[in-house]
């Protein structure tokens, strides 16, 4: 099974439990404890005017017993969101960009092992990792040597 590292923010209520409760739904979800954590960043949002966000990073190495899939991840993430209040689905503006709100919870699936993942709910590693440092900043704390090596194109600026 890939090890995996996920992106978990919150700008809504009380951040501080909601970061708790989706590590510990994760955790229960994946069948394990995380292999590593990052340290929790406080950061203006990104993409919109709203209260601040904590973030942070997360790596596991799944249980090889829930036949995980990055389809399943991504299921399994949205299900936790959606426990935790958050409701609806990405929104576009007219011309294309996306149109980001507050939230109770984000999970993002960052990478699955060294893989190149492009289906058409999802890609990874995230296409937009590099040019976010409250990913970044938590992601470099705890990342290892092969993802930094499978993907010298994310990490080169750090």
């Amino acid at each position: 099974m890939p090890r995996i590292y996920l992106s978990i923010g919150t700008n809504q209520g009380d951040r501080e439990a909601n970061l708790s409760r989706a590590l510990r739904e994760l955790q229960q979800a994946l069948g394990t404890a995380p292999a590593a954590l990052s340290s929790v960043l406080e950061t203006p949002a990104w993409g919109f005017e709203g209260p601040d966000f904590l973030n942070c990073v997360v790596c596991f190495d799944p249980a090889p017993a829930l036949r995980l899939t990055p389809t399943r991840l991504l299921d399994l993430c949205q299900a936790i969101e959606r426990r935790m209040g958050r409701s609806g689905g990405p929104e576009w503006d007219a011309e294309g960009r996306r149109i980001y709100h507050d939230r109770p919870i984000d999970i993002d699936i960052l990478f699955w092992g060294c893989r190149h993942i492009r289906t058409k709910r999802l890609i990874i590693p995230h296409p937009l990792i590099a040019q976010r440092d409250f990913v970044m900043t938590p992601l470099c704390e705890i990342a290892d040597g092969r993802i930094l090596r499978a993907f010298p194109e994310i990490f080169e600026r750090n």
